[in-house]
């Protein structure tokens, strides 16, 4: 299948990880598979945008800025109606972004199916955290697009309604979550053997921003009298690592706090299999957090908050311990229960990696998942597959 993969991502993190593997995941079972894309995308450091492109941004006024993100499509379209008439794709396959019209416009222009991959509903995101001021022009842009699209795959079942809030039809919805290559994360190794002076190592993975709550992981393992010891290691950068490394200082350890930086996709699995637990303190209702397929597919005793989203992939003592994000403490009773079971992290980390094979939730499931709607959505119009 010939399949034209549209996006408008700059920055050079989760998202840039989801489209990378997946293109990857797609050509291995044989597609050939266009990008286009910005090229601020190729230009971004890892964990960072275009540095031109952020200095534009933060100069504008908040409203014109939004509007010079409407007024890319049109760029954007020429060069993917332009791809589209070269390349003569069976599909176009497009990561939705905010103010993004251009895969919508090229597939009615050209007749062919649209699939769109919807992360996040960002018109509410950015209103709520990003200070978006053209609301109902947001609103509008989200829903053209999601509607616009033969099918829509939100990450999440939850997601799922934020889309057909939007008004489409339930039917054209297929929730694929996010996933992971195995081939990069080979078989646990056996758990280390209790030693005394060991220190139990809890690990966090991502962008370190304020609400993922490690504040109160270092809060919790200077307060902790018991044995055997903690220590965290923070894989990642962010706004929130000045403060957390203060703090950890400030209370005198300084010397169990580790923070990596920024680390390359080859070296997570190596930094995720030194975690004895692996936590997520913290995440948005509708998300379908990366570090969490990691961790599943390091063998990662896993602590996670108890909300639909997660329960989607994980389940309470069978592959994680979840815990109730509104009960202060519920997380480090997890913890604490963690760090004294060797055995119990042991079962948990098996069970997760073990549900990753069982669901496939692997980018090369992904992949086989959107063509195969692709090439149902061909089917129903009477034409090839152009396998």
């Amino acid at each position: 299948m010939r399949i034209l993969y549209s996006h408008r991502i700059q920055s050079r993190d989760g998202q840039g990880v989801h489209l990378d593997s997946m293109v990857a995941a797609l050509r291995a079972q044989g597609h050939e598979v266009r990008v286009v894309g910005p090229a601020a995308y190729e230009q971004a450091n890892l964990g960072g945008e275009s540095r031109l492109i952020s200095r534009i941004r933060s100069a504008l006024p908040g409203a014109v800025a939004e509007l010079a993100e409407l007024a890319y499509t049109l760029p954007a379209t020429r060069r993917l109606d332009r791809a589209a008439a070269e390349f003569r794709p069976d599909v176009i396959y497009e990561r939705y972004n905010l103010f993004f019209l251009s895969g919508a416009v090229v597939a009615r222009k050209r007749t062919l199916p649209f699939l769109v991959e919807v992360n996040a509903p960002l018109a509410e995101e950015r209103a709520r955290f990003g200070n978006l001021r053209l609301r109902r022009l947001a609103h509008w842009s989200e829903a053209r697009v999601w509607r616009a699209a033969d099918r829509v795959l939100p990450v999440t079942a939850v997601l799922a309604e934020h889309v057909i809030a939007a008004g489409v039809p339930r039917e054209r919805i297929v929730v694929v979550p996010n996933g992971i290559d195995l081939a990069e994360f080979p078989e646990p190794a056996p758990p280390a053997p209790a030693e005394a002076g060991r220190r139990v190592t809890l690990g966090f993975v991502g962008f370190v921003r304020d609400w993922h709550g490690l504040d109160g992981v270092v809060r919790g393992i200077a307060a902790w009298q018991g044995e055997p010891g903690l220590q965290l290691t923070v894989v990642g950068e962010g706004p929130a690592r000045p403060g957390l490394e203060a703090l950890a200082a400030a209370l005198n350890i300084a010397d169990r706090v580790r923070f990596t930086g920024l680390a390359e996709r080859e070296a997570v699995p190596g930094l995720v299999a030194g975690f004895d637990i692996a936590l997520q303190p913290a995440a948005v209702p509708y998300a379908s957090p990366l570090k969490v397929f990691e961790y599943m597919a390091a063998g990662r005793a896993i602590v996670a908050p108890d909300q639909p989203n997660i329960r989607e992939v994980l389940a309470h003592e069978r592959t994680a311990l979840l815990f109730d994000p509104a009960t202060p403490g519920d997380m480090w009773q997890a913890l604490h229960r963690l760090a004294g079971d060797a055995a119990l992290r042991a079962r948990l980390g098996a069970a997760a990696r073990a549900e990753v094979i069982a669901r496939d939730l692997t980018w090369a499931g992904n992949a086989r998942r959107a063509v195969a709607l692709a090439e149902a959505e061909i089917a129903g119009r009477g034409r090839g597959s152009g396998t």
